[in-house]
């Protein structure tokens, strides 16, 4: 293999390069150019416009166009890169814990886990405080099951008919779930978001967890002031009554016990597996077929997510051998000369990236290496970095009116997600917090 001849600084280091960041600017016009062509432009009824094009097929497209660049390294040397990128540990560990994440959700979900849940924590919820009640149960199913999107599908339905028998405000009630459903996927350990942030910044979840709930507790806890207020000055609301099984709700809360002490995420989710298979055969909602079709298409669902990771990997590999990297912290130290500017940079990069692609754990898998040289060039902390990727992704991605939780959320509420917007608290107050940390933030790198 020939020796590879990209440019390099004095440092050893490629020399900044901004045209190395071009793959990641036809990626965003591909995809989000199409996204509000066929979202606002050509829209269809029904159609979610911003996933008429795969996100596979555009970072396909911008790996192709990667590969294209730096005339001066072969084909093979690029592919070389790109194997480096991908088999880094951390990527790699990522991709077996979105495996195991991913038979886990599937076997939860099929042994009625995530419903029992729900319905036992309503079933004990006062009718006076339905608005912030939903808001602590839309907090503690997503921290359980680990996605804001499988949370929004089991209790919108429910604040919908809540709001209405109670006269309350469907876009308000709706739009406490979501806050709910994105506090929990920004803490849960398994989390695919919780995931990216932690392995690729070469941290353990507890220190992020640790890190992050000392932002997120504190915004949590003034948006349920703010709904209890709300409460208050409104009527009681008739939620019901609901079925549930205690034993199928019981696997949850033991997962969530164990990944909050810190338990190796491995073991919490082989664990969560074998209890969801052994109870969902106990009380009949699972068969022998079923548990294992569920698993498999558990799996499946993390496919597509998996393979962006390596996609990027390969482009980001790529970037950062062209000089990209390099363009992106010469810019940042023209912009801010200390680790706070390190810091706002990192949630600026991060959220935007979701802004671009509408998804936060893409953003998240886009921005961390750029992330990992900022941390290492400013001194930050890898967990506030890991906690930063994280939290900004889902403060986007929870505001954002055409990301999947709002779509979702607009589509079983039938209320259009610019309208959910104004009701979206938690994310908001979380954003006020997340700056207040920064600018707060005197630790040193751990």
């Amino acid at each position: 293999m020939k020796q590879k001849t990209s440019k390099k600084s004095a440092s050893g280091k490629p020399s900044a390069n901004a045209k190395a960041l071009l793959p990641i600017l036809l990626f965003l016009v591909i995809y989000l150019g199409n996204g509000i062509f066929f979202e606002y432009v050509n829209h269809e009824e029904g159609q979610m416009g911003f996933y008429v094009v795969s996100v596979v097929l555009a970072f396909s497209i911008a790996l192709i166009f990667a590969f294209l660049q730096n005339g001066k390294l072969s084909f093979d040397e690029k592919i070389s890169i790109c194997a480096d990128g991908i088999g880094d540990d951390n990527i790699v560990i990522m991709l077996f814990i979105f495996i195991m994440a991913g038979a886990f959700s599937g076997i939860a979900k099929e042994a009625g886990g995530a419903q029992s849940t729900a319905n036992m924590l309503l079933s004990v919820l006062p009718g006076q405080f339905a608005v912030p009640g939903l808001f602590v149960i839309a907090c503690l199913i997503s921290m359980a099951m680990g996605t804001s999107v499988g949370t929004i599908s089991v209790l919108v339905p429910i604040a919908f008919a809540a709001a209405n028998s109670g006269g309350l405000s469907v876009p308000m009630s709706v739009g406490t779930v979501v806050g709910g459903a994105m506090f929990g996927d920004n803490l849960s350990f398994i989390s695919d978001t919780t995931i990216a942030a932690t392995k690729t910044q070469g941290v353990e979840m507890k220190d992020k967890f640790r890190t992050n709930f000392r932002i997120a507790m504190p915004a949590a806890v003034i948006t349920l002031i703010v709904l209890f207020v709300y409460a208050l000055s409104h009527g009681r609301a008739d939620i019901g009554t609901f079925d549930f099984n205690v034993w199928q709700a019981l696997p949850y809360f033991i997962v969530l016990a164990m990944s909050i002490i810190g338990i190796n995420v491995f073991l919490v989710l082989i664990i969560g597996i074998v209890l969801f298979v052994l109870v969902g055969i106990a009380t009949g909602s699972l068969t022998y077929a079923t548990a294992l079709s569920s698993m498999g298409n558990g799996m499946a669902g993390m496919f597509e997510t998996m393979i962006v990771t390596i996609l990027v990997s390969s482009i980001a590999a790529l970037m950062r051998e062209n000089g990209g990297f390099e363009a992106i912290l010469s810019f940042i130290k023209e912009k801010a000369d200390s680790k706070r500017g390190g810091m706002l940079g990192i949630a600026f990069l991060t959220g935007f990236m979701d802004i671009a692609t509408a998804n936060n754990t893409v953003a998240i898998v886009i921005a961390a290496p750029i992330a990992k040289e900022i941390t290492q060039e400013y001194g930050v902390d890898p967990r506030k970095t890991a906690s930063l990727l994280d939290t900004c992704s889902c403060i986007a991605q929870g505001i954002i009116p055409y990301g999947a939780q709002l779509l979702i959320a607009a589509s079983l509420s039938g209320v259009a997600s610019f309208k959910l917007m104004p009701y979206l608290y938690y994310p908001y107050i979380l954003l006020v917090f997340v700056l207040i940390s920064v600018f707060t933030d005197n630790r040193k790198q751990g």
